[in-house]
């Protein structure tokens, strides 16, 4: 089952309707998937497609794909909140750049080792953890050599 068809079963099992909005705000998440974008970018790319999509729906949108698990919300230090789809056996890191604000997946789980040795040697149960690298992506290192 894809992504999009389990969102909208989510919706409809939970009670919720598939409404025009729902539905534009989760194909803009699917579309810009690699993005981690905030509720204010997808607000601005849903407003280009429905004016009539305000801020306030985007975010009770969010709210309930997060409380579903079609979304997870991360925070990366910056003031504002940023989603991703939900993905359940998909640990991941991130690079955020504090020049640009960006935001690049590690695709590797660079912590499985660690993890092991740390449930073993603590007699931990551990749910899950975050790995968040920050500095200055490649873009904005070359951006600044050609200005700088």
């Amino acid at each position: 089952m894809g992504i999009s068809q389990r969102a909208y079963s989510l919706l409809e099992s939970s009670g919720y309707k598939i409404t025009n909005q729902r539905q534009t705000i989760l194909e803009i998440i699917l579309k810009n998937r690699q993005q981690h974008m905030s509720a204010e970018e997808i607000h601005e790319k849903a407003n280009k497609i429905n004016p009539d999509i305000g801020l306030a729906t985007v975010y009770r949108a969010l709210e309930l794909f997060e409380e579903l698990k079609i979304l997870h919300k991360l925070n990366f230090g910056d003031g504002r909140s940023r989603y991703e789809l939900w993905e359940e056996e998909h640990h991941h890191h991130h690079l955020i750049c504090t020049s640009c604000d960006g935001v690049y997946e590690v695709a590797e789980d660079l912590l499985e080792v660690l993890e092991d040795r740390i449930e073993h040697k603590y007699k931990f149960n551990i749910s899950g953890h975050q790995l968040k690298f920050y500095g200055i992506c490649h873009q904005c290192q070359e951006d600044c050599s050609n200005e700088c």
